[in-house]
C-alpha cells in the first residue's frame, strides 16, 4: 500500500497578509493529525492577487515557509505566490520538503487571461516523487481547463495532481465538473484546493482515479485531512474503474496523431477566427438609435457578438 496523508486547507483568508494564518493552521494540522505527510493551500492564499505583493524567489515569504516545513516535518505546497524573476512576474507554486528545501517551482502555464494581466506564462511541467507514497504533479487553477496540461503531467508519471485554486466567481460548478473529469480521464487523484473568506467561494474537492467523489467541501473554512491509497491508481490504470475503460492504455496504443498539439503554428492558424484575447466590454452604442430614428421606424433586430 502506497499511502499519502494529505491535508487540504480551505482557509477563510483575508484579501492579503495571510502568512501568519497559514503558519498557525499548518502547525495545528501537524499537531492534530500526526499521520499527515503534506499540507496544500489554495492559489495566492498568502498575499492575494495583487502584483504589488510579488517577491523575488527566495524572498521573505519563501524563507518563512521553508522554516515552517522544517519545523513541522511536513511537505508544504503553500498555494502560489507572485514571484519576480529575470524582470518578469510568475504565478509560482513552490514545493517544499520536510527538510525545508524547495525541490521544485511550478510556474502557472495558463494565467487567467484577460484578467491575470502582467503575469508571464510558465513553460515547464512539474512532477516530484514522495518517498513511500508516489509521484505528484502540480498545476494551478486555470491550467486544468486545458486537458493537455493534465495529460502531460500524467504522462510524466503523476498519480495525484495538486491544483491550488482561487475562484471567487460563479463558475465553480463548472470547475468541479472539469476537475472530476480530469480525474476520470487521467485515472488519477485530483486535489482541487480553493480558498474561502474574502478570496474564494470554497467548495474544494478531491476526486479519485475513477472520477469518484472522495470529498467535496462547503463554502467556509475546512481542514480536509485524508489518507489516500495511491495503489488504487495503478490498479485502475491496469483494470479500469470497476473493470471498465482502460483510458491511458488506449491513449498510449492509439496511432492517431494530434497535429494541433505538436505544431504551435498549426494551432494558431486553425483558430484565428476567434479574435483577440481581450477583456469583454459593453457593446458600443455607435449612435445606432439616433440613426434608426432618422432613417425609418421599422423594428430591427441587432445581434451583439
Amino acid at each position: 500500500m502506497s499511502s499519502l496523508g494529505i491535508a487540504a486547507l480551505q482557509l477563510a483568508a483575508a484579501k492579503d497578509d495571510n502568512l501568519e494564518l497559514v503558519e498557525r493552521e499548518t502547525r495545528a494540522v501537524a499537531k492534530r493529525f500526526p499521520w499527515v505527510d503534506m499540507v496544500v493551500l489554495g492559489e495566492l492564499a498568502i498575499h492575494g492577487a495583487s502584483l504589488d505583493k510579488a517577491e523575488p524567489a527566495g524572498g521573505e515569504t519563501e524563507t518563512r515557509l521553508k522554516a515552517l516545513a522544517l519545523e513541522t516535518g511536513l511537505w508544504l505546497v503553500p498555494g502560489s505566490l507572485y514571484e519576480r524573476r529575470a524582470g518578469a512576474v510568475f504565478n509560482t507554486t513552490p514545493v517544499i520538503n520536510p527538510a525545508g528545501d524547495i525541490v521544485a517551482r511550478y510556474d502557472k502555464i495558463f494565467p487567467f487571461l484577460p484578467y491575470e494581466t502582467g503575469v508571464t506564462a510558465g513553460r515547464d511541467y512539474v512532477v516530484f516523487d514522495m518517498p513511500g507514497a508516489g509521484r505528484v504533479g502540480v498545476a494551478i487553477c486555470y491550467d486544468m481547463w486545458f486537458p493537455e496540461v493534465i495529460r502531460t503531467l500524467v504522462g510524466l508519471g503523476a498519480e495525484v495532481i495538486l491544483l491550488p485554486t482561487m475562484t471567487n466567481t460563479i463558475d465553480r460548478d463548472v470547475e468541479l465538473a472539469i476537475a472530476r473529469a480530469n480525474a476520470a480521464m487521467n485515472q488519477c487523484f485530483f486535489v482541487d484546493v480553493n480558498l474561502a473568506g474574502d478570496l474564494g467561494v470554497g467548495r474544494s474537492a478531491i476526486y479519485g482515479p475513477g472520477g469518484d467523489v472522495v470529498y467535496e467541501a462547503g463554502a467556509g473554512r475546512e481542514v480536509i485531512a485524508l489518507d489516500i491509497d495511491l495503489s488504487t491508481v495503478s490498479r485502475m490504470r491496469e483494470r479500469g474503474w470497476n473493470g471498465l475503460g482502460q483510458v491511458l492504455k488506449s491513449f498510449r496504443d492509439s496511432e492517431v496523431e494530434f497535429p494541433l498539439h505538436a505544431d504551435i503554428k498549426a494551432r494558431r492558424a486553425s483558430m484565428t477566427g476567434l479574435g483577440e484575447l481581450a477583456m469583454p466590454r459593453r457593446p458600443a452604442a455607435e449612435g445606432a438609435a439616433s440613426s434608426d430614428a432618422r432613417n425609418d421606424h421599422k423594428p430591427r433586430l441587432k445581434i451583439l457578438d
